[in-house]
């Protein structure tokens, strides 16, 4: 429909569709969110108003007697470098696999290619036991720095990695290629001076999906430690909220949405910070055969 300006006026069908739209998606955005404004505004409450959906007051006695019972700032170190340990090796080994997928040929090239995406299909509780051997085996399970191993060594090999820069690589003009060869140029080198610097939003992407597996992981890091001053905060978190160290506060759920609001921020705010690069990162990593 247009105006009498001979502008293009939208319909009233259209204006109610879109209003719809609209309602949908701030009926999406609330039931998602709730949950965490539900979970923060629980660990502010007085006791005996924990659960309300606005409390009369704010107060931080939850957070006072959790920090007392959980050393957070060592435990989220434990955590930062056992996330930090597995997006580095992810990347590492990643890059250099999904790069020979897509830039090398070799004879069974596709059958690794298949059986790397084979074992996204294979849970982890399969392998769990056979790891943890292995790991006590090792003798990285004794408390110390070789715990660290422990956490980070199983995590090193992502399919997920190899896949992403597997498919980016691919996406690269085939020339950029093709010249550096011509010039002599190794394929390391090319790997290092050429793809590599090209590959930012796959690394942003991978460290991203990296990121929250380890920073949120309870079951691994419950095998291989016992010592709370090694265990990473998500472990730590856990056990204060079904262990029963929070039962001793004046609100027990008080206590547990203030240690569960405590690790669920650091995800929460890298996500915020790169939420554009992330969009940008799985658009410009699309599949591509």
């Amino acid at each position: 429909m247009r105006g009498r300006a001979g502008g293009y006026r939208p319909s009233l069908r259209s204006r109610l569709v879109q209003t719809l739209a609209y309602v949908a998606l701030l009926a999406g955005a609330i039931a998602f969110l709730f949950p965490f404004y539900y979970m923060v505004i629980g660990s502010v409450s007085p006791a005996n108003e924990v659960g309300r959906i606005i409390p009369s007051r704010i107060e931080f006695a939850n957070w006072e007697y959790m920090l007392s019972r959980i050393p957070v700032g060592r435990n989220l170190f434990n955590s930062l470098v056992y996330a930090g340990g597995v997006i580095v090796s992810t990347l590492v080994v990643g890059s250099i696999t999904g790069y020979a997928l897509a830039r090398l040929s070799f004879p069974g090239r596709n059958l690794v290619f298949n059986v790397i995406l084979l074992t996204l299909m294979v849970p982890f509780q399969l392998t769990m036991i056979p790891l943890y051997i292995m790991i006590v085996n090792f003798g990285w399970a004794q408390p110390g720095p070789q715990v660290y191993l422990a956490l980070i060594v199983p995590g090193a090999v992502n399919a997920t990695a190899i896949l992403v820069f597997r498919q980016f690589f691919m996406q690269l003009p085939q020339d950029l290629f093709d010249a550096a060869r011509v010039d002599g140029d190794t394929e390391f080198g090319i790997l290092r001076r050429i793809a590599l610097p090209l590959s930012a939003p796959a690394f942003l992407i991978t460290s991203l999906l990296t990121f929250i597996g380890p920073w949120n992981e309870f079951l691994w890091p419950l095998l291989v430690t016992r010592d709370i001053n090694w265990m990473p905060l998500a472990e730590s978190v856990a056990l204060f909220g079904v262990g029963g160290q929070a039962g001793g506060a004046a609100s027990e759920w008080g206590t547990i949405t203030a240690a569960a609001t405590t690790l669920a921020i650091p995800a929460v705010a890298l996500f915020v910070l790169f939420q554009r690069y992330f969009v940008q990162g799985i658009a410009t990593t699309g599949l591509k055969e």
